[in-house]
């Protein structure tokens, strides 16, 4: 039937390659087209004929977003395939698991008639606030980067090296004692000194940055900002990266996609839960520093760490129990900011799903 009809999209840079596929998972039709306005055309040509065919494209968020924001503009849905699934898809599918452009496109579709309805979900703050928590990330590592390379000279230049806690203007009070360099010697300090105006310059790039996401989240006012430990560095990359929570049917389905609801790996008589490895990093990451920050400075979080401490758990296990809690919290804020009611700021109505 015609509602059983996907086009799903396997997009690249250059070019995007499509596969209409029914419900049946014949291949009904393919074609691929330039990344453009032109191509954009022709595959709207191609989805007519079919009326009520469905779109689905692979990382609608990633390589994906310009086709996907040219069809959002018509006002047409979109179903958000992650890769990860399509490619599951392809390696149950006979064909040995050949990957090409044609079998990535038909897994998308496959994907999508099996159960995969995501819609994607265009959010313009959140997407702003990625962009700039990303960037400021970006500096964040470049600058270690240059860290590195600094304490590796300076380890040459000075007996015993550099402290490990190491700034520009640290670094320059010690190239400052460096005398009578010649050779190999002088090219390092030379070195040393251009990395330490390299620091400097992106010390400047990342206050600015953060400066931005600040003024950013002073538009949005996130009531996010009142949980403890989560700055504006982390909010903005919570937010940026969770999006609209039309995603998530539930606290519990976020905290999944934060990759803190353990595992079931019961088998027989015997319970079990195990770390969930899934879910997006970034995400978790940033509810870590939380929870970290919270065992040292936020007394109810403190003592809910020390029960699970003292019940028998080891540091990680009562971290990831309050990762978890605070998986729900978050939630909490975020839905109450997208529904414009007050949020539920009790810490302790946190779900516990280790206990």
């Amino acid at each position: 039937m015609d509602h059983d009809v996907v086009i799903g999209i396997d997009p690249h840079k250059t070019s995007w390659y499509a596969a209409v596929v029914d419900g049946r998972h014949r291949l009904l039709s393919e074609l691929r087209v330039s990344a453009s306005r032109v191509g954009y055309r022709e595959l709207r040509r191609l989805a007519r004929r079919w009326p009520n065919i469905r779109w689905a494209i692979e990382g609608s968020s990633g390589l994906g977003r310009p086709l996907t924001q040219r069809l959002a503009d018509d006002d047409i849905a979109v179903i958000d395939v992650p890769s990860k699934l399509s490619s599951r898809v392809r390696e149950l599918a006979t064909g040995h698991g050949r990957k090409t452009d044609q079998v990535d496109a038909r897994s998308v579709a496959v994907a999508a008639l099996n159960g995969s309805d995501r819609l994607h979900q265009s959010d313009e703050q959140a997407e702003t606030l990625r962009l700039l928590s990303e960037h400021r990330d970006e500096l964040v590592r470049r600058r270690t980067q240059v860290v590195n390379r600094l304490h590796v000279l300076l380890s040459h230049l000075i007996d015993g090296g550099a402290p490990t806690w190491l700034t520009a203007d640290r670094a320059a009070a010690l190239l400052g004692r460096v005398r009578r360099a010649c050779g190999a010697r002088a090219t390092r300090r030379t070195l040393a000194v251009d990395l330490v105006a390299e620091v400097r310059h992106l010390n400047k790039k990342i206050s600015t940055a953060e400066v931005r996401v600040s003024n950013a989240l002073d538009q949005l006012e996130p009531s996010l900002l009142q949980l403890p430990g989560a700055g504006p560095v982390l909010t903005a990359r919570i937010i940026g990266r969770a999006g609209s929570l039309a995603r998530f049917p539930s606290a519990d389905h976020f905290a999944s996609y934060c990759g803190t609801a353990p595992i079931e790996v019961s088998s027989g008589d015997v319970t079990r839960h195990r770390l969930s490895r899934a879910g997006d990093r970034q995400l978790n990451h940033a509810l870590h520093l939380i929870a970290l920050s919270q065992i040292r400075c936020h007394e109810p979080a403190r003592a809910y760490y020390q029960r699970k401490r003292e019940s028998g758990k080891g540091h990680r296990e009562a971290l990831r129990c309050l990762k978890r809690r605070l998986a729900t919290v978050i939630y909490r804020h975020l839905e109450a900011d997208q529904s414009d009611k007050i949020p539920a700021t009790n810490w302790q109505r946190g779900t516990d799903a280790n206990n």
